[in-house]
């Protein structure tokens, strides 16, 4: 009987760190399409910017297309992903709630105005 209820507890206790960590944005590649939420699309430093959020992990992705210069690619999965554009000297900053920030970078490289 003490075997059941420590593998019962064992059970109980793997499932709620698998439940943190999927809530945490870390398995967000690996959620079902369905739990994604629509594409929303706005116009960011005259770029083409599609980004959505996913209902169940904290995590979004965002699609950033400059005409057919440059695209980028952002998964923010629990934490913020940011990538620096060739074409143009700005930082995008994605979040996992889908926030999407911008930054002029100077000559030396360094992301201001944040």
């Amino acid at each position: 009987m003490k075997l059941r209820g420590a593998v019962c507890l064992l059970v109980v206790v793997v499932l709620v760190l698998a439940g943190l960590w999927l809530r945490g944005g870390a398995a967000a590649g690996s959620l079902p399409e369905a739990s994604w939420g629509a594409w929303r699309t706005v116009d960011v430093e005259h770029w083409s910017v599609h980004v959505r959020v996913n209902a169940w992990a904290h995590a979004a992705e965002a699609d950033l297309h400059f005409g057919k210069a440059e695209d980028l690619e952002l998964r923010a999965y629990g934490a913020n992903d940011a990538r620096t554009a060739v074409s143009e000297s700005v930082r995008f900053t994605l979040h996992p709630d889908g926030t999407l920030t911008t930054a002029p970078l100077t000559s030396t490289g360094d992301a201001t105005g944040r």
